[in-house]
């Protein structure tokens, strides 16, 4: 198996433990879909991934038709996305990718949790280039095979397929530009997409145990917890 398939394991969605703190994040993304490409699902790609990723996660209908109906207000702020880059202690380099009405307090926020936890926040730049930027897809396993479905999709950008044995589902990574080409061919075929999404895969990584460990730990939760981070990536091999 490769990076993307040890990555997917070693994670297991920890950052989506929180079914509040889920639901938000898919609201801002709801948000930030309908201002993009307006709120007809079937017209706006990036809103039906988004509708699928509620539905894994199992959030009620009626509170996504009324994020889509917010978002269409045209009262209703859009947020930014903004990505931060740094390191915690022990040069465990770290990417903070948030969506943010006020940017200014988002920085702000940022910055105090890496200060108080010994960090560096660092430039534009100066981390991002140690992680590759992936796309991914969750797809029903049912009749399919992983290996035919690779070299059936290495021409839409597909570079990893694997089974998750969790629920025998498949994965689908390839980078954040095949997006579009695998979510198209994927519609196409008529296979159901659960979820998808991007991810950042650290090329290299580095193990911490005892209390290296634990103040890394205690900055990514303070980042994770902040009601502007929709995302947290970071260079340290995860706790089994």
């Amino acid at each position: 198996m490769g990076r993307a398939f040890e990555f997917r394991k070693a994670r297991k969605m920890k950052r989506w433990s929180a079914m509040a703190k889920t639901f938000t994040r898919i609201g801002k993304d709801i948000v930030m879909a309908v201002k993009e490409g307006g709120p007809d699902p079937d017209a706006n790609s990036r809103l039906r991934a988004v509708i699928q990723n509620a539905k894994a996660a199992n959030m009620p209908k009626d509170n996504v038709e009324r994020a889509i109906k917010r978002a269409s207000d045209k009262d209703q702020g859009d947020y930014k996305e903004v990505l931060f880059e740094g390191y915690a202690p022990h040069g465990i380099a770290i990417l903070v990718e948030t969506a943010t009405d006020n940017n200014n307090r988002t920085v702000a926020n940022v910055r105090a949790h890496f200060n108080k936890c010994n960090g560096n926040l660092g430039t534009s730049g100066s981390v991002e280039f140690m992680f590759d930027h992936t796309c991914n897809f969750k797809i029903k396993g049912d009749d399919l095979d992983p290996e035919e479905l690779e070299l059936e999709f290495i021409d839409f950008g597909a570079e990893e397929i694997f089974t998750d044995e969790e629920d025998n589902s498949i994965m689908i990574y390839g980078p954040f530009g095949s997006f579009g080409a695998i979510q198209k061919e994927l519609e196409s075929r008529e296979i159901e997409i659960i979820s998808s999404g991007f991810e950042r895969i650290p090329q290299v990584t580095k193990e911490l145990s005892g209390d290296a460990l634990t103040e890394v730990e205690k900055l990514l939760e303070r980042l994770e917890e902040d009601d502007d981070v929709q995302n947290v990536y970071h260079s340290m091999v995860e706790a089994e």
